[in-house]
């Protein structure tokens, strides 16, 4: 049985702390196809692997990852209030993840941050380069950092992640992406007849696993994404 791709959200989050080598690690163990990780860039351009544009949450710094450098993010530590004093994890480099995600052929939802519209020249620099492995795509809630991809490196996938304001109608006029990301909520006919019609695919984010369109997914579906994937992906084989 032929099922949908599954995306395991900052890796495997509801089990491990997010963006860490143990969420995706353990992502991979629970079965999942490929890997959802945020992009955001260091003051001395380092694409870090991380979600919020400041360390508060996770770190307990009241300072932008923008405004710090590499060395000094690496420097803190990771997890929850009082339980990141006893953690070891860090703030880790996009190559080295990179550098484990090809050398597993694991895919990857690369989505690309704010931070990176304050540091276009590191984002072209880093694109030139490198390779990914198979299947995997760039995603942005933010036009202008899908285009600098298709600039640098035409031949990559990118993805739109929309909001409500997004003009579904529109949808066959966009050049600078080749499928769209959006919340469940949006799995509807009325949108999903706009990708009929724009030959353009789908990946769903918010998914927990006990969705009823997992079984019989519309033909327009590239993937799902999921802080749960073993769920979704026995969901997917019931």
């Amino acid at each position: 049985m032929k099922t949908i791709p599954v995306f395991a959200h900052r890796g495997a989050s509801h089990e491990c702390l997010e963006n860490t080598f143990a969420a995706f690690k353990k992502a991979q163990s629970l079965g999942a196809d490929g890997i959802e990780l945020d992009i955001q860039v260091s003051k001395d351009g380092i694409l870090v692997v991380f979600h919020d544009l400041d360390l508060k949450r996770l770190a307990g710094k009241k300072r932008k990852v923008s405004d710090c450098s590499f060395e000094e993010l690496r420097s803190y530590k990771l997890g929850k209030r009082f339980i990141r004093f006893f953690s070891s994890h860090h703030i880790e480099a996009f190559q080295d993840i990179l550098d484990w995600a090809n050398e597993q052929q694991f895919p990857l939802n690369i989505e690309l941050k704010q931070s990176l519209l304050m540091n276009e020249a590191a984002l072209r620099k880093f694109l030139v380069p490198i390779q990914v492995p198979k299947n995997s795509h760039f995603s942005s809630f933010h036009e202008r950092l899908l285009i600098i991809v298709k600039e640098v490196r035409p031949e990559m996938e990118t993805a739109y992640i929309v909001t409500k304001k997004f003009d579904w109608s529109s949808m066959s006029e966009h050049r600078f992406f080749d499928t769209i990301h959006a919340h469940k909520k949006f799995y509807k006919h009325e949108y999903l007849q706009y990708f009929n019609d724009a030959e353009i695919g789908i990946r769903f984010y918010g998914i927990v696993g006990n969705e009823s369109f997992l079984k019989n997914p519309h033909p327009a579906v590239r993937g799902w994404i999921t802080d749960f994937p073993d769920k979704v992906q026995r969901a997917q084989l019931k």
